[in-house]
């Protein structure tokens, strides 16, 4: 069988989606598809019509036509089941059969379409195997993906961080321009008088000429005149000595020992930042509401922060606890031998140091599989039809991998519209969001403590399947591939430096479907 094209028309002869499998001219299938309409037959219930070239072999759609356009020497029962799954694909992409939506989801289709025929020849696949292809996802485009929402992370950090610096700057100057003016006002020819009126709106550029406004260049902020006791002109320093001389024990800082750069306190705080460790990892989960996993990937990232050149040769060192079978790949630059003999994260070029002021990712993992002793959290949804039309809904959670902690659990149960739960017995809080038509289930913290719950309720007016699909986020600081950073050292000499190691767990998806 050669299939020639694939398209999506109206029964007008209007053509919304089409897909070319042979190379032909724009205008031959234009022709082609101008003329289909025509020559549909009226009175019979043939789904097929053929021409002296080609075979139309078409299914109605409502006010639509799915048609594929073949050779005459084509296959017609093959043509028919190839023609059922191409309508049972356009349904899953697209929430109804209205031209817009078609031209909405036109790409989707199209990809879709292209799993289906290959080089005009069906290929051996299911609706299910399409669904998975089509959203197939990148394993390197999701590691870009995370190193770049890192990075975004940081330099949203630096950008408020700048904001406030900026803002105190700003407040500081405002302050020390309203000294120097009265400093200004004081000693000039106005000093005596008792009250100076403030210049109307108008009178200000008659003001302006008269007494010129005091400039801030003129305000050194680095020799403030400090503050006065008593109208008497004593300064903090005279206050101070006085104090000293009553015998009183006062400890004088260092003038101006914040903004110096070789002041104590920023000096640790840098220290603590020059090296920062970041372990990332997502989880996606989706399993049937009968049991069995359909898929479980996990995807960790470990990136290195260097602040500073002095700790930009260093070693990390590494604790792995796993026993999941996760897959490890270092950095290309990353020495392989020195990961595989000592669990150490070092450059192949020792002498060379790690990238400054940027997020660099050294280490990444992967786990897949459809064992159910993967999941980290099993979810149980057990709903069942009362007699009155309402059904009794039974949900437990058992976090089944006890190394981990769980914080802010929320799993999503789904309800009919317009439906509100009765809530029986609920292990932790919940919450019925009724324009999401949502009943959303928080557990605080999930750990070996408190490894398992439930929660029922009924639901009126409902099927089981209403309930379908359930979702679940947390977050969580544990390591699911038990990776953990116990040191960094300095090349040279195998020094200690001072590091600050984040860990996050999260899930990009976790379904029960």
């Amino acid at each position: 069988m050669v299939l020639i094209a694939a398209a999506v028309c109206t029964k007008a002869g209007k053509t919304l989606v089409s897909r070319q499998f042979v190379e032909m001219t724009k205008a031959r299938i234009e022709g082609l598809l101008a003329a289909f309409p025509k020559l549909i037959p009226t009175g019979t219930q043939h789904t097929f019509v053929e021409t002296d070239s080609v075979r139309y072999v078409y299914q109605p759609l409502e006010r639509l036509y799915m048609l594929l356009i073949t050779t005459r020497a084509s296959n017609i029962l093959e043509d028919l089941e190839t023609l059922r799954l191409f309508a049972r694909v356009i349904p899953e992409y697209c929430n109804s059969l209205e031209e817009s939506e078609i031209a909405d989801n036109a790409f989707s289709l199209i990809f879709a379409f292209d799993e289906i025929v290959a080089l005009g020849y069906r290929e051996s696949v299911n609706l299910s195997q399409i669904r998975t292809f089509v959203e197939m996802d990148s394993h390197e485009e999701k590691v870009y993906q995370a190193v770049r929402q890192t990075q975004e992370r940081e330099a949203k950090n630096k950008m408020r961080e700048k904001a406030k610096e900026l803002q105190r700057q700003k407040i500081d100057a405002k302050k020390s321009g309203i000294k120097s003016s009265s400093s200004f006002g004081s000693g000039s020819s106005f000093g005596n008088s008792s009250y100076t009126p403030t210049p109307s709106v108008g009178d200000v550029s008659n003001a302006s000429n008269d007494v010129k406004p005091p400039s801030y260049a003129t305000v050194n902020p680095q020799k403030p005149r400090g503050m006065k006791l008593g109208g008497k002109g004593r300064d903090v320093e005279s206050f101070v000595d006085q104090l000293k001389s009553e015998g009183e024990k006062v400890t004088t800082p260092a003038p101006n020992s914040i903004s110096q750069p070789g002041s104590k306190a920023p000096a640790i705080k840098q220290e603590v930042d020059d090296v920062l460790l970041r372990l990332e990892e997502k989880l996606v989960v989706k399993m049937g509401r009968d049991g069995g996993v359909q898929q479980f990937e996990l995807l960790g990232l470990a990136t290195l922060h260097v602040g500073d050149e002095k700790w930009g040769k260093l070693r990390v060192q590494l604790d792995n606890k796993d026993d999941k079978g996760v897959q490890l790949q270092t950095h290309p630059n990353v020495d392989k031998e020195l990961f595989k003999m000592r669990s150490q994260i070092g450059l192949k070029q020792p002498s060379r140091p790690f990238p400054l002021h940027t997020d660099v990712g050294v280490l990444k993992w992967r786990l897949q599989g459809t064992d159910e002793s993967l999941v980290p959290l099993l979810i149980n949804c057990w709903p069942s039809e009362a007699g009155d039309g309402s059904c009794d809904v039974n949900i437990e959670y058992e976090l089944a991998h006890l190394h981990l902690e769980l914080v802010d659990v929320n799993i999503v149960i789904p309800l009919p519209i317009g439906c509100s739960p009765v809530v029986g017995e609920c292990d932790g809080t919940y919450t019925h969001e009724s324009r999401r038509n949502q009943l959303v289930w928080n557990l605080p913290i999930v750990d070996a403590s408190n490894k398992t719950g439930a929660l029922e309720f009924n639901a009126p007016k409902a099927i089981p399947s209403d309930f379908f699909p359930l979702s679940v986020t947390f977050n969580s600081k544990s390591s699911y591939a038990s990776i953990k950073i116990t040191d960094v050292l300095l090349v040279d000499d195998d020094s200690p430096v001072k590091y600050t190691a984040e860990t996050a767990l999260f899930p990009d998806k976790y379904e029960i479907v």
